[in-house]
């Protein structure tokens, strides 16, 4: 059976999907509605950054067409809307550009072809929609992360499945291209599908809560948390998979959307949602952590201090900046000289800081270094390179990518999260 698979929108969610649906050996179709979008991507120019997510597509350019006519979609026997949801500063999904998508989309479907909302969108949404039969509807949940969306779309766990009927098989088209990917298929109806994404983040959320909360506690009464880690880990309540690492509060866009819903609903619904609003609470303390650091340590006896910064992403391995917690540390540093680097977010984002063209150059003359994105090339960052480097001795690195005993060793104040404060003598 040969089939014909189809994405509507290419961004980081449908370019990522599209790729390895190709790398299964369908056809694939790219759609989006931008004009320029879809040139780049003739040429082979990719809208996103993501490990290996060039090379998969170069490999399958035999496979894979792009377009800007809706009406192309019509060779498609199954289309994905696969568009990024944008979301607002309360972290609330804008939906109404899905909905014109869909409008589209279905406007130029084929009458046996099915439709697939992959893209993340609250519960009650699919069933809503009344352009395309419900038995040809379905809503499918999403398992990107930004950094490592090529592994996640490649290599899932299980496919997540909302359907008007669970009981019924899937349309043979769908099941071929699930199949391919030979990993469990869970059917449901289309609200738990769509709260199961959700309450996949809210324990994600819960675990970075639990982490980043005591390993405040370690710093405080001289614990390493990094120690109490691997014995969580044999925990089989809590797993070896667990995210246990601490970090700068919840980030992206993804984590704060599922909870602004479900805060949402329990306005509506009346279900107690403190944990919730505890869990944002924490989110909001903990992503200012590189600011009070510096600003306790550095800025209140020298506030002419020279800072660098490494890292404007809101993590390693993508050009997303969405919440970053290194764009709310600069947002304190408006008057301050500042000096930023990142190897693919352009320091132009951040006009009043100067740029450099790698991380020693950076650090140049800094009185201070914080690592706000923990990129692997920092990692590869010499201390003794740092310290003919830098004019001053602290090192806020809240990730743990350098050797904290090498840099105190070396007479620096090394700020990590999770454990007290190095100091050389």
């Amino acid at each position: 059976m040969s089939i014909r698979v189809g994405f509507a929108g290419m961004t980081h969610l449908g370019v990522n999907s599209a790729v390895a649906t190709a790398e299964r050996g369908f056809e694939v179709l790219g759609y989006d509605q931008n004009a320029d979008v879809i040139a780049q991507l003739q040429k082979g120019q990719l809208p996103v950054v993501e490990p290996e997510l060039a090379d998969l597509a170069a490999k399958n350019a035999a496979r894979m067409a792009y377009t800007s006519t809706l009406a192309d979609l019509k060779s498609c026997d199954v289309v994905y809307i696969s568009a990024d949801v944008p979301t607002n500063d309360l972290a609330q999904s804008d939906l109404a550009s899905i909905r014109k998508l869909i409008g589209d989309v279905t406007a130029n479907l084929r009458t046996d072809a099915i439709l697939v909302v992959l893209c993340q969108v609250p519960p009650g949404f699919t069933r809503a929609i009344r352009s395309v039969a419900p038995e040809r509807l379905i809503y499918q949940v999403e398992t990107l992360i930004f950094g490592r969306a090529v592994e996640r779309a490649m290599y899932p766990e299980r496919f997540v499945i909302g359907c008007v009927d669970p009981y019924k098989p899937l349309p043979r088209a769908l099941a071929t291209v699930l199949g391919a990917f030979g990993c469990p298929i869970l059917l449901m109806r289309y609200e738990s599908a769509e709260l199961a994404k959700i309450s996949i983040n809210f324990c994600l959320v819960a675990s970075v809560s639990v982490a980043n909360t005591l390993a405040e506690v370690s710093e405080a009464i001289g614990a390493d948390w990094s120690e109490i880690i691997p014995a969580l880990k044999l925990d089989k309540r809590i797993g070896q998979f667990s995210y246990l690492a601490p970090g700068l509060g919840i980030s992206g866009g993804n984590l704060e959307r599922d909870l602004r819903t479900i805060l949402d609903i329990a306005e509506v619904k009346k279900t107690d949602v403190g944990v919730v609003h505890a869990w944002l609470r924490n989110s909001k303390y903990r992503k200012d952590w590189p600011w009070r650091v510096l600003d306790k340590e550095v800025l209140s006896a020298n506030p002419k201090a020279r800072v660098a910064v490494l890292g404007l992403a809101y993590k390693e391995n993508t050009h997303s900046t969405k919440n970053s917690p290194s764009l709310l540390l600069l947002s304190h540093l408006t008057k301050s000289d500042v000096c930023v680097h990142d190897p693919v977010v352009p320091a132009s984002i951040v006009p009043f800081a100067k740029s450099a063209a790698d991380p020693l150059s950076c650090a140049k003359d800094a009185d201070v270094l914080v690592i706000a994105t923990p990129w692997a090339q920092y990692r590869d960052l010499k201390i003794d390179g740092l310290t003919r480097a830098m004019k001053g001795r602290v090192i806020i690195d809240p990730y743990r990518l350098l050797d904290g005993a090498k840099a105190a060793a070396a007479g620096f104040a090394y700020h990590t999260l999770g454990m007290p404060t190095l100091k050389g003598a």
